[in-house]
């Protein structure tokens, strides 16, 4: 636990005091963020702070191999090859989106190929849980599914980063959860404490809360694509190199512990993938591209209730943050797979309620109460 704390407190102090070089080469190389009807900040602000972030990581990463116990997690497999190039390829697409914006199918090309390349390393979904059993993916299978959730999540981040220290906080509280999770299958399961999974989580965490400082509002610099994409990438990765355990020795162990276990990780990123998944059905609904953007994200409604931006993005760490530890302590304590899916639905179902207001009883008496208030925040001239 030692060495995970240490690998830790190098990510957020390298990431921390990078920062403000970082602030001064994105003005100058003119990656700033420019004032947006869809975005909460009212001044042009710099963004490619996700540069400092990559350097954080790769500076955890080479204290984790250099520490005596961790050092074995680099032998075991080349998982780290491909962490690391497919996070150099995504901070080069995310640093040309932050400059120039690129268009979405071009840097969703870039996501594909980051998955591609963790997975010529190894890095493969193998296999999925089903009750009672393990369903053992072969690669024409696992390699289209790894894909998909690497891709997925990845925008689920990008998603929600639209509040200043929103994303950062919220794949915090994500990846230290994950940590735990991490952590406790391989006490429950006697395997070897110096894991893949808890390694990478515990660099993510770093990096976010070294960031924070400079983003948490009013923030100073944004992660930019640069950010989002790369911790979307590693939060992926975390949850894929799961699949690395034996699903036998999972399987097997007299505690319900292992048998949920495989399950946490989706459950862990809920608020993600549901504001993602339902910013996708809304655009689709109203005839638009599922990335056009617009200011209907869960953020957008905690403003419109009246939260201020600080207010709103510590209600969703909160909230992210009793979810997520919630579902590792329900397992933890042998609670049966019905306890976790109901409380995942609840959960999902109070997330629908706040993005549709027309849901709720009286809907439309209390969107139109609070549809003034947003015409009222004032906005830089363009």
């Amino acid at each position: 636990m030692r060495e995970y704390i240490l690998t830790f407190l190098t990510g957020a102090i390298v990431t921390y005091l990078l920062v403000p070089l970082v602030l001064k080469v994105a003005i100058w190389f003119k990656a700033m963020t420019p004032v947006r009807d869809r975005d909460v900040h009212a001044i042009p602000t710099p963004r490619m702070g996700g540069l400092a972030m990559f350097v954080g990581m790769l500076a955890a990463l080479l204290m984790a191999s250099r520490l005596p116990h961790l050092h074995k997690v680099f032998t075991e497999s080349p998982t780290w090859i491909g962490l690391l190039s497919a996070g150099g390829l995504l901070v080069v697409v995310g640093i040309a989106d932050d400059r120039w914006e690129i268009d979405a199918l071009t840097k969703m090309a870039g996501q594909v190929a980051a998955a591609g390349l963790l997975i010529m390393n190894g890095v493969q979904i193998s296999w999925i849980p089903l009750p009672g059993a393990t369903f053992v993916l072969p690669p024409s299978y696992g390699v289209p599914l790894t894909i998909i959730v690497v891709v997925a999540t990845i925008n689920a981040v990008n998603f929600i980063d639209g509040l200043d220290g929103l994303a950062a906080g919220i794949v915090g509280v994500s990846a230290l959860a994950f940590f735990l999770y991490s952590f406790l299958v391989t006490v429950v399961v006697h395997l070897d404490h110096q894991s893949a999974p808890a390694l990478i989580a515990a660099v993510l965490a770093g990096m976010c809360t070294g960031f924070l400082p400079h983003n948490f509002s009013p923030a100073r610099i944004f992660m930019g694509d640069t950010g989002s994409m790369l911790i979307g990438l590693l939060l992926a990765t975390s949850m894929i190199t799961v699949s690395g355990f034996d699903p036998v020795a999972l399987r097997g162990s007299i505690n319900r512990f292992p048998t949920l276990l495989p399950l946490i990780p989706i459950a862990i990123l809920v608020v993600p993938y549901a504001d993602m998944l339902m910013a996708v059905v809304r655009r689709s609904y109203d005839g638009r591209s599922p990335f056009a953007p617009d200011k209907k994200h869960l953020h957008h409604r905690l403003l419109d209730l009246g939260h201020s931006h600080r207010g709103a993005a510590l209600v969703m760490y909160l909230w992210t943050a009793l979810f997520s530890f919630g579902v590792v302590a329900l397992s933890a304590v042998k609670s049966p797979l019905i306890v976790l899916s109901v409380a995942s639905l609840v959960a999902i179902a109070a997330l629908v309620v706040m993005a549709f207001p027309q849901l709720r009883p009286h809907g439309r008496r209390h969107r139109g109460a609070t549809e003034p208030q947003s015409d009222h925040r004032p906005r830089q001239p363009a």
